[in-house]
């Protein structure tokens, strides 16, 4: 399979991409309308696609998918007005793995012989090309090139009788990182892999019998429709929700979580609380140790918009210099009309970002971003503050270099092309045209999260892409890590 076309202005693919966002809601009034609402909260965890399956009595499932943004694709009335019932799932995709097109465009749904099942999954399973192969063997047909799909396979064959446990026996024989709603005649379904590496959380909409259970990726989902958290979806466990009200199942046995680290870091959005900690406390508890460990001398601090503010007022809070919005970020940036030559491409990155030169000139300063990928949109940032007039520029990354893939569901270049994996900090530095450049430690990054640093033993999170200490097999890639690319074009999401 080919490489995942780009969706970066001038194909300038530098940078982590978002994962997917899952949302469910059982027994509400507009439930679609909801789950956009909940879908557009989410938008940030995916802009390739999104789709929403709702279910009407008696056990009539509707749905609508298409490519784009969620107020594209849900904005017309009529669509809307065509997902009845008071339950419904959605999904919001990038694509770490298969193609951009409509037919891998989730929530998937399938007819049982115990009814219909949609399903909408975020995450990467590292044995999907594996799983694939023996249910292709045994005469299954697949219509998409996204793992979720292998889902919808394993619960067809499974000889259990009933929907939880075909589900059970699926999640069983998978590996890799999920979360996942499912959408059933009789109950919505939530669940989380045995680690914990994805996020899922638990709401509730009104009280008392009648109240509506809410399923999302993130708090601010929960937000915008009103309802309020309840809990997080535990490391393993699975959430059956029905008019009877809600039980828990953990089917795995107890475990060690391993929550994706770079959530706080980048992913979740700054106005939700992840398993129990507020991301926007925490992006400035990283700025502050930031600043302990590598401060420099310099006039002002200057984040690399967005992702990089909380973490640059936490620096210069710590570092007790001024904080200026020195960069003025785009919002309004899609896929460009122009034709990328070499010189627009150069100048691409002025799309996005434009230098505010009054707070820049004639100034030392420190950018603050929230990491460094390949180092190309880094080299641009900081040639467009010296361009400015800057009279020094120090970076400073809120996160430990990036020293290995993901394969787990955020869609990272292959090794090779990481610019920490091949290069030295001071090497890096260079590389981008900076004074100076530091990142955040591993055991600071840890003690901004509260612990007195990494335990190697129990390390509490997924890290990964700092330290290559993958928590799940690499099934797919058994023996030949080099060749992360072909684990990410069999799979799929």
């Amino acid at each position: 399979m080919q490489p995942l076309p780009s969706t970066q202005p001038w194909d300038e693919d530098d940078g982590f991409h978002e994962e997917c966002g899952v949302f469910g809601v059982w027994n509400a009034t507009d439930a679609a309308a909801l789950t956009a609402l909940g879908l557009h909260a989410l938008q940030h965890r995916g802009q390739e696609a999104s789709g929403i399956v709702a279910l009407s009595e008696p056990s009539n499932f509707n749905a609508h998918r298409g490519l784009g943004l969620v107020g594209d694709i849900f904005g017309d009335a009529k669509v809307m007005a065509s997902l009845k019932g008071r339950c419904a799932v959605g999904h919001n995709r990038y694509a770490t793995t298969g193609e951009t097109a409509l037919r891998n465009v989730q929530p998937l749904f399938a007819d049982f012989e115990f009814g219909g099942l949609a399903v909408a999954h975020n995450g990467n399973l590292t044995n999907a090309a594996q799983l694939k192969r023996a249910l292709v063997r045994r005469g299954c047909l697949f219509q998409s090139t996204t793992d979720s799909e292998v889902f919808v396979h394993l619960i067809a064959i499974s000889l259990y009788s009933n929907v939880v446990d075909r589900l059970i026996d699926a999640l069983k024989q998978v590996q890799g990182a999920y979360s996942l709603v499912a959408l059933h005649d009789g109950a919505l379904i939530g669940a989380r892999d045995p680690l914990g590496v994805r996020p899922l959380v638990l709401g509730r909409l009104g009280a008392g019998e009648g109240g509506a259970y809410v399923l999302a990726s993130e708090t601010c989902a929960l937000d915008i429709v009103g309802a309020e958290f309840v809990r997080d979806v535990e490391a393993g466990e699975i959430v059956i929700i029905n008019n009877d009200g809600l039980r828990s199942i953990k089917p795995f046995g107890r475990s060690q979580s391993r929550f994706c680290i770079f959530e706080y870091i980048y992913f979740a959005r700054p106005d939700s609380v992840v398993e129990g900690t507020p991301v926007y406390e925490t992006r400035k508890r990283i700025g502050s140790e930031l600043a302990r460990e590598s401060h420099v001398a310099a006039d002002v601090v200057v984040p690399v918009p967005d992702s990089g503010v909380p973490a640059a007022m936490g620096y210069a809070s710590e570092a007790g210099i001024p904080f200026e919005l020195g960069i003025i970020r785009n919002h309004y940036v899609g896929r460009t009309f122009i034709e990328p030559t070499d010189q627009i491409r150069h100048l691409g990155v002025k799309l996005k970002h434009s230098a505010n030169r009054p707070m820049i000139e004639g100034r030392r300063v420190i950018l603050v971003d929230d990491s460094i990928v390949r180092g190309t949109t880094s080299k641009k940032i900081v040639e467009m503050v010296r361009q400015a007039g800057a009279k020094e520029v120090h970076m400073r990354i809120s996160s430990p270099p990036t020293t290995h893939s993901c394969f787990y569901g955020i869609d990272t270049p292959e090794r090779e092309k990481l610019l920490a994996a091949n290069h030295d900090v001071a090497e890096m530095a260079q590389i981008i045209g900076a004074d100076s450049l530091a990142f955040i430690s591993l055991d600071g990054m840890y003690r901004a999260l509260g612990r007195p640093g990494r335990d190697a033993a129990n390390p509490g999170y997924c890290d990964a892409c700092f330290t290559g200490d993958y928590a799940i097999p690499l099934t797919d890639l058994t023996g030949h890590p080099e060749r992360a690319p072909a684990l990410l074009a069999a799979n799929g999401q």
